[in-house]
């Protein structure tokens, strides 16, 4: 086995090295994200239009439920374990959130536009291209 996905061609990238390291779906280069969690137009190296590509806030609405509930269950834990003072809660808890929601959301809509290439996903109703 190389790792990649069964419907993975030759030169591809699999999902979750795609999603990891913000590779092109369709030439591996790391073009993926123009800065931050913003998507570039296209890829610099293939062409490939980033912009026809729509994750939508599913990413978004699902990190904030699950981060939230693992933050806070931590959190919850460490109340009862330690008994901290209360700014030790906001040092550790708040830049670990922004942390997680920042990585988790660009691994997130990594990952999306690597499934819509994948299996040339459209609009519905849409025609193929």
């Amino acid at each position: 086995m190389d790792g990649r996905d069964p419907g993975t061609k030759k030169g591809q990238p699999g999902t979750a090295a795609a999603a990891l390291f913000g590779l092109c779906p369709r030439c591996a280069g790391k073009t993926l994200f123009a800065r931050g969690i913003r998507f570039d137009r296209r890829c610099r190296a293939c062409g490939l239009d980033y912009e026809r590509f729509n994750v939508g806030d599913g990413p978004a609405a699902f990190l904030t439920l699950a981060i939230g509930a693992l933050i806070t269950g931590l959190a919850i834990w460490l109340e009862l374990a330690v008994q901290p003072p209360f700014w030790v809660h906001v040092l550790l808890w708040v830049p670990i959130t922004a942390l997680a929601v920042v990585f988790g959301l660009r691994v997130a809509k990594a990952w999306l536009i690597g499934a819509e290439y994948r299996n040339a996903a459209r609009e519905a109703g849409g025609r193929a291209p």
